[in-house]
C-alpha cells in the first residue's frame, strides 16, 4: 500500500516523483519497461522551447514558460547538460512576414522574455548557412538544448535518493477503486494499492485514463523521424532553426545538441500503433526537404544514424493535467506532447502542489536537492585525469572509441541508483554507442562489462530490455563441442 502511485518513468513521472519526494509519503513509480527513459522521453528534439508557439492562455503555455524558466537552477542542481543557444523561427516567405508578428505577440502574451524580430539581414549574420530566401526570423534568446536522456535519468536517480520505489517491467493491466477509495492496480507482476495515482504514461495516457472514467480522452501516437549528424556537422548552425510553424507543429527544425553534434527533424505523421517507431525512407525523405527550405547545404552525408519518437497528441492540443471528475484521487498527466521535454519541471511543481494541498503533505526535514551525474574524464585537465587513472585504472581503458568513453564511466553507470541493465542503458547514461560507428566496436565490450557487473549470462543481456536479446545461444559448449 502506498501514498501515491505513479504510472510512467519518463520525464514527466519522474519529474513528478522528484517534486513529491520533499514530503513524508510513500511513493512508487510503475514502469512498464525496463528502465527510465524508455518511451517518448527518449526520442525527441532535446529543445527548452521559448514559449512562443502555445495558445496564450493555454495550460501548455504556463507549463512551457515557466518549465523553462526552471531549467538553469534544475541543470545546476542535477548535474544536467543544458545550454541556451537561442532559437530562430525562420520566414523564407516575404508575404507570410505578418506571421513573425503574431508568434512576438504571442510570445510577449505568454511572459517569454527577450524576443526580437530580426531583419533579413540581422537574421544571416547571426545564421550565415540559412536559407538565401530568408525574409526575417523571430529570434528567442531563452530557447536552449539539453539531454533529455541525463534530464530523465537524473530527475529519476533524485528521487529514488530521497526516497521513491521504481518498480520496471511492470506493466498496468487494469485500475479500480474499492468502497474506500483506495485504487488498486493489477498488473503482470501482481497488485499494488495506493491512496492517489498520477497517470504519466505517455502515448497510453488514455488507455489508463479510460479504464477509470466515463469521460474518455483520445490521444493519438503522432510519429516524428529525426536524423542525427556527426560532430563535424555540429557547427553548421549555432542556434536552433524552427521554420514557421503549422497546425501539426513546429516543422522541421535544425539544431545543434549538447554533444556537438545536429540533428534534423522531426516530421509529424499521425499512426495507430503505440510502438510505431520504426523509420521510413518516405518520412525521411521529407525532413531533408523541409530542412533544407530553411538551411542551405546541409551535411546530410554526416547522417550517422536516424530514429524516430512518438509524440502523445491529444485531440484538442492542451495538457490535461488535473484530477479526473468521476474518478476522486485519480491525476491526469495527458497529452503531454511537445513542449513536454521543457514543461516537465513544471508539471512536476504543478502536480506536487496538488498533491501536497490534497493530501496534507508534510515536508521532510532532510530532502536531497541535488545529484551529481557520471564523472567524465575529458572534463578535468590533463593531470587530474592521470592521478584519475592511477587510483582508478578503469578510466583509463577506452571502452568507446567514438565518444572516448572509459570503463570506469560504463562501471559507474552499471552501478549508480537506478543504474543501467542493458547496452541501451548503457548508451543514455554515458554515449557508449551513440558515435560514428554506432556501437560497431563497443557493443561486445559493454556486453561484457555488463555480464561481469550483474552477473548476467551473455544470453540475458539484452539491448533495451524485453526480447532484445543480442545472444540467443552459444555455438560451442564447454568441451569444445558445438551446440
Amino acid at each position: 500500500m502506498y501514498d501515491i502511485i505513479i504510472i510512467g518513468a519518463g520525464v514527466t513521472g519522474c519529474a513528478v516523483a522528484r517534486e513529491l519526494s520533499r514530503f513524508n509519503a510513500s511513493i512508487c513509480v510503475l514502469e512498464k519497461c525496463e528502465d527510465v527513459c524508455e518511451g517518448t522521453s527518449k526520442a525527441n528534439s532535446a529543445i527548452m522551447h521559448a514559449g512562443f508557439d502555445a495558445p496564450e492562455g493555454s495550460l501548455m503555455a504556463k507549463m512551457n514558460v515557466r518549465g523553462n524558466e526552471m531549467m538553469d537552477q534544475l541543470a545546476a542542481d542535477l548535474d544536467i547538460p543544458f545550454k541556451r543557444n537561442g532559437a530562430m523561427v525562420v520566414c523564407v516567405h516575404k508575404e507570410l512576414l505578418g506571421g513573425l508578428q503574431e508568434l512576438y505577440d504571442r510570445g510577449i502574451a505568454n511572459g517569454v522574455k527577450g524576443l526580437k524580430i530580426l531583419s533579413r539581414e540581422e537574421a544571416l549574420a547571426m545564421e550565415p548557412n540559412l536559407s538565401d530566401k530568408v525574409e526575417g526570423a523571430l529570434y528567442a534568446p531563452t530557447s536552449g538544448i539539453v539531454c533529455p536522456f541525463i534530464l530523465n535519468i537524473a530527475m529519476a536517480e533524485n528521487a529514488f535518493e530521497n526516497g521513491v520505489e521504481f518498480r520496471f517491467n511492470t506493466h498496468v493491466e487494469d485500475i479500480c477503486s474499492d468502497a474506500e477509495g483506495i485504487w488498486h492496480l493489477r498488473t503482470n507482476n501482481g497488485e499494488y494499492k495506493a491512496r492517489y495515482v498520477v497517470n504519466a504514461a505517455g502515448v497510453y495516457a488514455d488507455v489508463i485514463h479510460n479504464m477509470v472514467s466515463e469521460n474518455k480522452i483520445r490521444i493519438t501516437p503522432r510519429r516524428g523521424d529525426y536524423c542525427l549528424l556527426d560532430k563535424e556537422a555540429g557547427n553548421h548552425v549555432s542556434h536552433t532553426i524552427f521554420p514557421q510553424p503549422t497546425k501539426l507543429g513546429k516543422g522541421v527544425l535544425v539544431t545543434p545538441t549538447v554533444h556537438g553534434n545536429l540533428i534534423v527533424g522531426p516530421t509529424a505523421i499521425d499512426i495507430d500503433n503505440r510502438e510505431g517507431v520504426n523509420t521510413t525512407a518516405a518520412g525521411i525523405d521529407e525532413l531533408i526537404s523541409k530542412a533544407s527550405e530553411n538551411v542551405k547545404n546541409l551535411p546530410m552525408r554526416k547522417v550517422i544514424t536516424s530514429f524516430a519518437g512518438l509524440r502523445a497528441h491529444e485531440t484538442h492540443h492542451e495538457f490535461i493535467i488535473e484530477e479526473v471528475a468521476d474518478a476522486p484521487h485519480f491525476i491526469d498527466c495527458a497529452g503531454i506532447e511537445s513542449p513536454g521535454l521543457t514543461s516537465c519541471p513544471a508539471i512536476g511543481e504543478m502536480v506536487r502542489d496538488m498533491l501536497r494541498e490534497k493530501m496534507s503533505l508534510t515536508e521532510k526535514e532532510h530532502w536531497i536537492a541535488k545529484r551529481k551525474g557520471i564523472l567524465n574524464p575529458q572534463e578535468l585537465s590533463l593531470e587530474e585525469r592521470n592521478e584519475l587513472i592511477r587510483k582508478e585504472p578503469a578510466y583509463g581503458n577506452i571502452i568507446c572509441r567514438c565518444e572516448s568513453i572509459s570503463e570506469g564511466e560504463i562501471i559507474d553507470a552499471i552501478r549508480r541508483p537506478l543504474g543501467a541493465r542493458s547496452l541501451d542503458g548503457v548508451k543514455r547514461r554515458t554515449r557508449a554507442g551513440m558515435g560514428r560507428c554506432q556501437s560497431g566496436f563497443c557493443a561486445p565490450r559493454v556486453m561484457e562489462i555488463l555480464h561481469r557487473e550483474l552477473g548476467l549470462p551473455y544470453e540475458e543481456v539484452t539491448k533495451s530490455g524485453g526480447r532484445s536479446n543480442i545472444v540467443l545461444e552459444r555455438t560451442k559448449g564447454s568441451n569444445g563441442g558445438s551446440k
